[in-house]
């Protein structure tokens, strides 16, 4: 998949970059962007035994989880503007010595709070790592090979996650859920040699200062936004606390938009956001993401406690969403020339609505895999079809000397959009799952009640215990767990549908990819 490039040597700046040097380059940062995405996906792994060894409600876990991606989506943006002024090699390079730390400070972990910890300092890290990963590409990768090149990081971003996942459930399985933080700082030192050799150090000139007033207000905005659809869902969406940070998240993105259209030299130029391609394509990502994280954050538990099945199986389960998104995103760029962009993104948008439809509306307790499979491989089309045309849509739209800034708006909405859909999806299935579960164990003992209450890995460790109420306990852990996922997938549903209809709407023009662009597309 890596090697099918032609042997034309390639101009940028002052280097030339020939076919092998292309090769090793998409290599390097393939595994360093798989070291990221796996991250969060092998935590999906551990959820169970993360929460019953650290004692972990299933709230909290939901916010080890985030905390990675929150931080890495509010810091993406400022340091990938960083990469393109100091140089995007060294960043890479701090930012993956960063990364193989914290991970191996998560492996160690004893408490809840070194847990979130070493989470907050991984997505420091990641957040150095990402926006280089897609800023080397436009900048190395000539016009005729640059979507390939789009395709297999496309491929890479949402399928090396289920890779991760595979390989750490086999760690979890086989040792101890400590051990899936190895996985990580391997591949980092990997791609660590790989990048000191063969990653050039591009950068960019500028002769402004860095916009330091921009970058506090975006990192405000966006964790502000993010803790507001994390706790609106259990604290109550009129609580003092959800509105504060409500408008913290209002008062600092619109002091944002502001200071960017005055400052001379801003993180990003808002303006550019009246192209259809870069506003359709950022919300198809920020999207996309956003659904993707909240069907996974919950498959994986619904796999483990709901049917009982081990990591590893549970991730062969995930397979043909990975496989089926794989394939069509391979498959995209070749249909883009015979119908255009916004025919494939809204195809693709349509089948992914479809695909969680069937999961909220088919998955039972009793109908097991079956009744989730058709929904996911219908995720994995959709997610196919319309995420590399969105990800070329984005750093298309702009100038080759902010690659760095137009990688990190590609990496904020999907991290951003993953941080959402875990904090609103999430945060629905939580408050649907205590709900059905305060319903259903009225008659059983007050402490097994409430300790189910926390979450159904509670439930279940309660269940193996072999008490009296047992069975009827887990089942209505089981229960109550299918219900609050319906009700977090029907929300998937609706945010689906928006989109549809806005791409339908302002999309990006159906031309090829590669076409020139006109002022008809803005």
């Amino acid at each position: 998949m890596i090697s099918n490039f032609s042997t034309q040597a390639v101009a940028s700046d002052t280097q030339i970059y020939d076919v092998r040097q292309r090769r090793n380059i998409l290599i390097a940062i393939c595994l360093a962007l798989i070291a990221v995405v796996a991250s969060v996906s092998g935590l999906n792994v551990a959820q169970l035994p993360i929460a019953t060894d650290l004692r972990a409600s299933q709230s909290e876990v939901l916010w080890m989880i985030n905390v990675y991606a929150i931080t890495l989506a509010a810091l993406l943006l400022p340091l990938g503007a960083v990469g393109d002024r100091w140089g995007r090699k060294p960043i890479l390079l701090v930012g993956l010595a960063l990364f193989a730390v914290a991970n191996a400070a998560a492996g160690f972990a004893a408490t809840i709070e070194i847990m979130l910890g070493a989470r907050f300092l991984s997505g420091v890290g990641a957040a150095m790592i990402m926006p280089v990963t897609l800023s080397v590409i436009t900048s190395v990768f000539p016009d005729g090979e640059r979507s390939k090149a789009i395709g297999v990081w496309t491929a890479v971003a949402g399928s090396g996650g289920l890779l991760g996942m595979f390989l750490s459930a086999l760690l979890v399985d086989a040792l101890n859920w400590r051990y899936l933080f190895l996985l990580p700082v391997v591949l980092v030192a990997v791609s660590a040699v790989m990048a000191t050799r063969f990653i050039p150090n591009l950068r960019e000139q500028s002769e402004h200062r860095f916009d330091f007033v921009g970058a506090i207000l975006s990192l405000v905005a966006i964790s502000a936004l993010i803790y507001f659809l994390t706790e609106g869902p259990q604290q109550g969406w009129d609580m003092p606390v959800t509105l504060v940070s409500l408008a913290v998240a209002v008062g600092a993105g619109t002091g944002f938009a502001v200071w960017e259209l005055r400052y001379k030299a801003p993180l990003i130029d808002i303006r550019m956001f009246r192209q259809r391609s870069l506003t359709s394509g950022s919300l198809s990502l920020l999207t996309w993401f956003g659904v993707q994280a909240g069907v996974l954050v919950v498959l994986y538990p619904y796999f483990q406690a709901v049917l009982g099945w081990s990591g590893l199986l549970t991730t062969l389960g995930l397979m043909p969403i990975a496989l089926s998104m794989m394939a069509f995103s391979l498959v995209a760029p070749r249909m883009l020339a015979r119908v255009g962009t916004r025919v494939i993104m809204a195809a693709g948008i349509a089948i992914g609505a479809i695909g969680i439809a069937l999961m909220a509306g088919l998955v039972s307790v009793d109908g097991g895999y079956l009744s989730v499979l058709p929904g996911m491989i219908a995720l994995g089309v959709g997610m196919g079809l319309s995420m590399a045309p969105s990800t070329e849509a984005i750093t298309s739209s702009l100038p080759r000397d902010q690659q760095g800034v137009a990688s990190a708006l590609n990496d904020v909405t999907r991290e951003l959009g993953a941080s959402l859909g875990v904090a609103l999806l999430g945060g629905v299935f939580v408050v649907g799952y205590s709900r059905a579960i305060a319903s259903r164990v009225g008659g059983l003992p007050v402490e097994a009640a409430q300790s189910a209450g926390r979450g159904i890995a509670d439930a279940l460790a309660i269940a193996s215990q072999g008490k009296p109420y047992s069975h009827a306990l887990y089942r209505a852990a089981q229960e109550a767990f299918v219900l609050g996922w319906q009700q977090s997938m029907w929300a998937g549903v609706v945010a689906m549908t928006v989109l549809f209809a806005f791409v339908l709407a302002r999309g990006p023009e159906s031309a090829p990819l590669h076409a020139e662009r006109t002022s008809d597309d803005v």
